[in-house]
């Protein structure tokens, strides 16, 4: 791969918290891995000695790395940042990874820095200024225990020295350190990350956290509270005009125009007429909480603002499963103000969402005062704003039965022992590696297949929008669905370049067909180069169907212009197909990485229920069956065992992986010049001979 001439500035910071340190290197050894997820896994495979540690060891490395994109017009992929290391969270603890927009990854670049690595424990507790080329360890004593607004105000205003909001000050120590009227970036971890919650948050600004992974409380085990970066730096492009070009022309082909939209529908609430559209303040509270007074808000570059900033400043930010926890509330106002609690104290959301489950366990009088799990929460004032505050606290704080669910909801449900009988019968349903259901893992196959080999739950709805959201929100609202699923499939068959209808078929032949191995693959590779390893927002990337474009035009983005935007930002003139062969290269070396750890394919099943018990409420999708396409409701299915485990052994053969243990071959890691990654697997005895 040719070096970049854009995109990049430079410097990888490598902060070594035990000795209270830090050096810079040359990021150009890493660039070929594009950035994001791919520069976080060579750098956390070249950084962490011992692989098989546990995410509390000091010898625990975690990465976090900005893009090329970062900082730059490229639109909906400017603001993100990918963060990696041995996580705490899932079960196993595996090498892992998770993400988060807003101003950091900008503002990482503007301090001169592509990525910067942590290692070791701070003999105390400890928070990081860096100012350009200035870091500065300071001591976290009067941080600790602030929650997450609280400790970036107080940084705000140590760093800024207490300026207005508004006004020009000097940044820096030197007189070249420039002016600027810019709040610092802060990561920072809340009382859930501090007590070694393993559902902790890494959380910048109100609403942007980096939930899934376990991974605020690794921060928490190695006494780092913040990471503040303030930056007056810039970063170059390749092609500035060409860049600017392509900003205008997808604004105009794909932008949600206020004065004139083109969709008109009798329910222009219904969620998916938001996003469509890319209707400004569409999220996860959309439909419910429009009436409050609000107004748009988005991440650095993002011309869709799919966010809210509310007049009381209560809950600004919030997205998806945070804002939807707590739906139970006896009014908006209540569910509101507990995604913001948890949010401030540093929480994942998916994790509280086990408050349905442990009422449930109250009204069945297995969870309470004097029962079989001892509990005094105020269950029986279940939807106030009493007991959505009691239940939070408990888990950030470790208190009553907070302190099982602070160690992630499937130990806590195995601690009780209830895992064997919950998980079975479908009260309890976490599919893979302690993550909670997010689409049905019976049905909704790419996410499903993509999750249980990986480690985490995939979180990638660049498909998901489409073949589920679209035909099931029409039918909630009672019209017939925007286009066909035989039209859906054809334009999704062109879009990903995969070229055969039949792998987005979810009928019961079609979930295990090499097509829709060949759409998994596709999916790993997409995400992990053009999501994960580039920052686009997987809520638009990939942009694979329009609906209503301003112009017309049916035509969608991708695959079209993440090459174009990838050449204008860093010179590198890539085809769509060579950015899924890096993509691949970076799934591998992840995948090398969870055998260092002890990975086996005896390991990727699910949870009993996806194998027993039958999906039992209209699902739609498209299917192919008797000879034509519908959207199926998929009812009464259940993953078959026996055929999923062939479908690994194709998957496996299609990646290149060991069909008997998973572990990437020899031939597969040289093949993408990873012989010395081969080298270690055989040494620690993973890697199969022959």
């Amino acid at each position: 791969m040719s070096q970049a001439t854009g995109g990049f500035v430079g410097k990888i910071l490598i902060i070594d918290l035990t000795n209270q340190t830090a050096e810079t290197i040359d990021s150009e050894p890493y660039q070929q891995w594009g950035g994001g997820h791919g520069m976080g896994s060579a750098l956390f495979w070249d950084y962490c000695e011992d692989k098989t540690v546990g995410p509390f060891d000091e010898g625990n490395v975690v990465t976090v790395c900005a893009n090329p994109f970062s900082g730059t017009p490229v639109p909906s992929a400017s603001a993100r940042v990918e963060i990696q290391g041995i996580g705490s969270f899932a079960d196993p603890e595996w090498f892992t990874r998770s993400s988060m927009g807003g101003r950091i990854a900008g503002m990482i670049k503007a301090a001169g820095y592509d990525a910067y690595v942590i290692k070791g424990k701070a003999p105390e507790k400890t928070w990081i200024n860096i100012v350009n080329d200035e870091v500065e360890f300071h001591n976290a004593d009067d941080l600790w225990g602030l929650d997450t607004a609280q400790t970036q105000e107080t940084i705000w205003d140590y760093v800024t020295k207490g300026t207005p909001d508004g006004e020009w000050y000097t940044v820096g120590t030197t007189r070249d350190g420039g002016r600027t009227t810019q709040k610092p970036a802060v990561m920072c971890i809340g009382p859930t990350g501090e007590n070694l919650g393993r559902t902790a948050t890494i959380t910048h600004d109100a609403g942007h956290h980096a939930g899934q992974s376990g991974l605020g409380a690794v921060w928490g085990s190695k006494n780092l509270k913040a990471v503040s970066f303030l930056g007056t730096g810039s970063v170059s492009v390749a092609d500035p005009a060409a860049l600017i070009d392509l900003r205008i022309e997808f604004q105009q082909k794909f932008a949600y125009n206020v004065d004139d939209p083109v969709l008109e529908t009798p329910n222009p609430d219904a969620a998916v007429y938001g996003f469509i559209t890319r209707h400004p303040g569409f999220n996860g509270i959309y439909w419910n909480a429009r009436d409050m007074i609000s107004r748009p808000y988005g991440c650095q570059g993002c011309f869709r603002n799919c966010r809210h900033n509310f007049d009381d400043g209560v809950g600004n930010g919030i997205m998806c499963a945070a804002s939807l926890f707590y739906m139970s509330a006896d009014n908006l106002k209540d569910q509101v103000r507990a995604a913001d609690l948890q949010n401030k104290l540093g929480m994942n959301g998916f994790e509280t969402s086990i408050i349905s489950y442990c009422r449930n366990l109250y009204k069945m009088g297995v969870m309470g005062p004097g029962k079989e799990i001892e509990s005094n929460l105020p269950f029986d004032k279940f939807g106030s704003w009493e007991f959505a505050e009691a239940f939070i606290k408990a888990i950030a704080y470790r208190e009553d039965i907070g302190a099982d669910l602070a160690e992630g909801s499937m130990r806590a449900v195995k601690k009780w022992g209830r895992w064997e009988e919950d998980s079975a019968n479908g009260t309890f349903q976490y599919p893979q590696w302690g993550y909670f259901y997010h689409y049905d893992p019976r049905l909704e196959v790419e996410w499903s297949y993509a999750s249980i080999m990986s480690e985490r739950d995939v979180n990638e709805h660049g498909l998901n929008w489409h073949v589920h959201w679209m035909p099931m929100i029409c039918s909630m609202v009672g019209e017939e669905p925007l286009i066909s699923a035989e039209e859906m499939v054809n334009r999704l068959a062109a879009s990903t370049t995969l070229d055969d209808p039949m792998c987005f078929d979810y009928s019961e032949e079609g979930i295990y067909s090499d097509a829709t191995i060949e759409k998994v693959a596709w999916m790993r590779h997409y995400g992990r180069f053009w999501v994960q390893s580039m920052g686009m927002c997987d809520w638009l990337w990939p942009h694979l169907i329009e609906y209503a474009s301003p112009t017309g035009d049916p035509t969608p983005a991708t695959p079209d212009f993440e090459p174009r935007m990838y050449k204008a930002v860093t010179g590198i003139d890539i085809t769509f197909e060579e950015s899924l062969e890096m993509g691949k290269k970076i799934y591998l070396l992840d995948r090398a990485i969870w055998h260092m750890q002890g990975r086996h394919r005896d390991q990727e099943v699910f949870a009993e229920f996806v194998y027993s018990l039958p999906t039992s409420a209209p699902y739609p999708l498209p299917v192919f069956e008797d000879g034509r396409w519908t959207y199926g409701t998929c009812m009464d299915r259940v993953l078959d065992r026996d055929r999923f485990e062939t479908v690994k052994d194709r998957f496996y053969e299609h990646e290149g992986w060991d069909v008997s243990t998973g572990c990437p071959t020899r031939a597969a890691l040289e093949s993408y010049d990873l012989g010395y990654v081969a080298d270690s697997l055989e040494a620690a005895g993973a890697l199969q001979k022959g």
